[in-house]
């Protein structure tokens, strides 16, 4: 594995200075054109939705441009780093569904906290109660969620078929014990603004 990589470096470099292969990419990605699977269609769409997520997310919050960062693939986007409280983290999951072109949403983006183990291991086990749940459950699509739970909270996000859909989910959290609050950031696949190709 390590030598293909020097291989490929090596002849990167080599044919660089002969049809500039090993250029940065469409608005500098920092992905080789010769090696990316995407269009320069894609590419180009791609540029353009991390550019205007970025930028609206440093619109929110001017502190957001050091500690969260984004990347967008084929019109999925992933999001990383650190914020105060788990309403931040909604709040940019939901920036995120309103960039136009966007095909899914990865939240990665953590929690500052002291760590408490107990408290960590209580929400643990509702998050994995719940996502058990919602796999036995055959009217659910489970992929389409993210469940997060934060001291007895469950944060759902994601985009439901069909409004029963959001209602099944919802019940199943309510079922689950301990749990305080269910915080729901759930979306309709009809209010999602998709570009049609």
């Amino acid at each position: 594995m390590k030598n293909k990589f020097l291989i490929i470096l090596f002849i990167t470099f080599f044919l660089s200075g002969c049809a500039g292969v090993s250029s940065k990419g469409i608005f500098g990605t920092g992905v080789s054109i010769a090696f990316d699977p995407r269009s320069v269609g894609t590419q180009i769409d791609d540029s353009i939705m991390q550019k205007s997520l970025s930028a609206r997310i440093v619109l929110t919050d001017k502190k957001y441009l050091l500690s969260i960062k984004s990347k967008v693939l084929d019109g999925r986007i992933f999001l990383t780093g650190k914020v105060d409280n788990p309403e931040e983290k909604l709040k940019l999951t939901k920036l995120a569904w309103e960039t136009d072109g966007v095909r899914s949403v990865r939240n990665d983006v953590k929690i500052k906290e002291k760590f408490n183990f107990k408290q960590s291991a209580k929400d643990l086990l509702i998050t994995s109660q719940l996502r058990t749940a919602l796999i036995l459950n055959k009217n659910i699509k489970t992929t389409n969620y993210q469940i997060d739970t934060y001291k007895k909270k469950i944060y759902i996000y994601g985009i439901a078929i069909t409004s029963e859909e959001k209602e099944e989910v919802l019940k199943e959290a309510e079922e689950i014990l301990d749990v305080e609050d269910i915080i729901a950031s759930i979306i309709l696949v009809d209010d999602l603004r998709i570009q049609k190709n």
